[in-house]
Formats: structure tokens, C-alpha cells, sequence
């Protein structure tokens, strides 16, 4: 049992993790970078926005490039990396498409992670190798239509019967809902309880009876993520599809959202760079008055903007990602480090996005031009997995914590 505990401490990271070295993130990020230049060029991404569809045949490639299971075991096809390996590719992912990427997000992290963080191992052989190998689609369903910031207000109950849970309900706002293959599903057990009463169900979505999606939304950005509002009547969940324990599923949802926050941080900074991969070269082949607009101070203020926060934000993803990972062992995960990277991020993403838009004067309020979706789908990230005014919440009420104040 000792030697067990030495090889293998950590809760949070996979089966054999090590602490990967700069040159293993580089490297990395090459793959990625190849991966987006081949697979997600400019027309796919634009026309992934335009035609408000996802490009299904993205999750099978992604599942060859090794991309899908980052964090999962190697016993299951995963790469056993950690969570700087996991920004590293959302980042790349999202420079190249933010829709894409976001969809990368609820899949890899908000699904197989939380998969390989609370499921037995029946559960995890069961799913974990198609999940990660692009042939099934994940997500997870948290959201209500009256159960948004405050998740644990849900109405979607869980009555137990022989054998299993019988759920009913709506979730709302639910990525990859349209086309998911399994979805962990968060439902009240016990209605009377609040937090204590939620439980966190593996639902076989397009196998399930009872199961549909009512609709696909039409979103200001992100277009392409396919988002959903999906039902439940009276669909049928064995017991041994439970994730974690009864009335458990606030614990499942909270080891996991710190970690969501910071991975889905690397969202934005791929829209940043983004954002500076289409205004730099613009703005010096396009001349007004005779020179280059790159010349005028005006447009070198905002770039110098554009990168700088770029910058900041990176440095301090990474560094909490760092963290994560080289303490493995027994992993220092801050609730406010987490939710600052995110909150700092997203915000700074959005002002990128518009500045993108404000160097390319005309051209940037073109559709034919990615500024206006970079802009659009950096939004996101202010309002989703928990609003900008949420995340200073959790950061006041991580503070008040740790001074004994309620």
C-alpha cells in the first residue's frame, strides 16, 4: 500500500503523471499548431461560424492526434498529461477556431476529465476509449433555464426505482448537447436538501428512451459549438451509471469546476493571439496617409495593449497550471487562482477582440474578416461557466474562507 501511495498520490492527475518539461510543452504545442494548420485553416473555422455547424468529422481527427484524453490514463488511450498540457491545446484550438475549441473544452475537460476524476473503473472502461479516441461525443449538463450562477437551485429530479433513477427535466445552454453520445447529467435526488441532495448521473443520450434535444440555439458567437436545451422524460439511469455517490454530485461538480476554470482560461488566450494574428499584418501592408498604419501611435498604443494583456494573461494561466502540476503529489489547487485566471482572461480577450476589430477599421466590421468572430466568441468566456461578477464572487468568498469569515 505504501509503494502504491509513492507511485501514485495524486487525485487529480492520471495514472503515472509526471510533471511535463518546457521542451515536452513546446513540442506540444507544435503538434497542435500542425493540427490546426491542416485540420482547422481559415474556411473551416469561417465557414464552422457561418454555417453555425460543427465539422463532425473534427472529433475522429482530434481523436488521432492524441488530443481528446490529455488527461486521462494511458490504460485508456489518453496521453497522461497533466493540465498545462491541457491549456496548451485549448489554446491552439481555440487561435485557430474558438467554436471548435469550446467544444474541445466540454468534451475533453468538463467530460473526460471529470470522468477520470470520479468514475469507478468499470465506468471509465466502459467510455474512456471512445471518448477519447473521437468516436463518442461527451459533455456534461449543469444549467437550467432558472438554474444558471446559481446551479444548485435545479428542478431536474432523480426518483429512484428498482434498479436505477427515473429523471426528469430540462438543462439548458448545454455544449455539444445536439450530437453528445454520453452526458453527465446533475439532478436532485433528494429536492429538500439544496446542495446535499444532487447527484451526478452517465446518460447514454442517443440510446436513452425519453432523451431528446428540443432545440439548437442560435448564438451571438461561438457559432458552430452546437449548443442545445435538452430534455428528460422519464428516461431510465441504472444505478451503476451514478458518478461518484448519491447526493454526492456537489462534490463532483466542485473538484471539478476549479480545474474547468483554468483550462477553459487558455480559451481566450488563444483568442487573443488570434486577435494579433490577424491586426499585425494588416495593419502594416495597409497604408493611409502615405505610411503603414502600424506607424501611426494611435495603432501601436493598441497593439502594445493587445500583446501586453495577452502576455499577462498567459503568464498567469500557466503559472497556476505550473502549480497544479508540480505539486501532483498532493495537488495545491486555489478556488481564487483559478477563478482569476479565467475572470482576467476572458475579460482581456474581449477588449482584444475589439481593438482587432478597431485597427481594421472598415475590413473589421466585415464578415469576411475573423475579427468580428474572435470578438464574438471572447464574449463567451465572460458569461459562461460562471459570469465575470460570479468569478469575483468566488474569489471574495475563497478570501473570507481562509480568514474564518463567513
Amino acid at each position: 500500500m505504501a509503494s502504491n501511495a509513492c507511485r501514485y498520490a495524486s487525485t487529480k492527475h492520471p495514472k503515472n503523471f509526471k510533471p511535463p518539461t518546457q521542451d515536452d510543452l513546446d513540442e506540444l504545442r507544435e503538434r497542435t499548431i500542425e493540427f490546426t494548420r491542416r485540420e482547422i485553416p481559415y474556411d473551416v473555422a469561417q465557414a464552422t461560424d457561418h454555417q453555425n455547424e460543427f465539422p463532425m468529422e473534427m472529433w475522429q481527427k482530434m481523436g488521432e492526434a492524441g488530443l481528446l484524453g490529455v488527461t486521462a490514463d494511458e490504460d485508456y488511450g489518453g496521453l497522461s498529461m497533466g493540465y498545462q498540457a491541457h491549456c496548451v491545446i485549448m489554446e491552439e484550438l481555440s487561435r485557430a477556431s474558438g467554436s471548435i475549441g469550446l467544444s474541445y473544452a466540454a468534451h475533453s475537460q468538463l467530460c473526460v476529465n471529470q470522468l477520470m476524476l470520479n468514475g469507478n473503473e468499470e465506468q471509465k472502461s466502459q467510455y474512456l476509449p471512445g471518448l477519447v479516441s473521437g468516436e463518442k461525443v461527451g459533455a456534461l449538463a449543469m444549467s437550467e433555464h432558472n438554474a444558471g450562477s446559481d446551479v444548485v437551485s435545479m428542478k431536474m429530479t432523480a426518483k429512484e426505482v428498482d434498479g436505477g433513477y427515473v429523471l426528469n427535466g430540462t438543462k439548458m445552454w448545454i455544449t455539444n448537447g445536439p450530437d453528445a453520445d454520453l452526458i453527465i447529467i446533475y439532478a436532485k435526488t433528494e429536492p429538500d436538501a439544496a446542495s446535499k441532495g444532487i447527484t451526478a448521473f452517465l446518460v447514454e443520450a442517443k440510446n436513452a428512451k425519453g432523451f431528446s434535444c428540443a432545440r439548437k440555439l442560435d448564438k451571438l458567437g461561438m457559432r458552430g459549438s452546437n449548443t442545445g436545451e435538452i430534455v428528460l422524460d422519464n428516461v431510465f439511469v441504472p444505478t451503476s451509471h451514478v458518478l461518484g455517490a448519491k447526493n454526492k454530485g456537489v462534490r463532483v461538480l466542485m473538484e471539478g469546476l476549479d480545474l474547468e476554470r483554468l483550462v477553459l482560461s487558455a480559451g481566450p488566450l488563444g483568442l487573443m493571439k488570434a486577435s494579433l494574428d490577424c491586426t499585425l499584418p494588416y495593419v502594416h501592408e495597409r497604408h493611409q496617409f502615405g505610411v503603414p498604419l502600424a506607424t501611426q501611435q494611435f495603432i501601436q498604443g493598441k497593439l502594445a495593449d493587445m500583446y501586453t494583456k495577452y502576455r499577462a494573461s498567459s503568464a498567469l494561466t500557466y503559472s497556476i497550471a505550473r502549480a497544479i502540476d508540480e505539486s501532483f503529489e498532493d495537488p495545491d489547487i486555489r478556488t481564487q487562482d483559478c477563478a482569476g485566471a479565467i475572470l482576467y482572461a476572458a475579460e482581456r480577450a474581449t477588449e482584444c477582440g475589439m481593438d482587432a476589430i478597431q485597427c481594421l477599421g472598415g475590413m473589421g466590421y466585415m464578415n469576411e474578416m475573423p475579427a468580428g468572430r474572435i470578438m464574438r466568441d471572447a464574449k463567451l468566456y465572460e458569461i459562461g461557466a460562471g459570469t465575470s461578477e460570479v468569478r469575483k464572487m468566488v474569489i471574495g468568498r475563497a478570501f473570507n474562507k481562509e480568514f474564518g469569515v463567513r
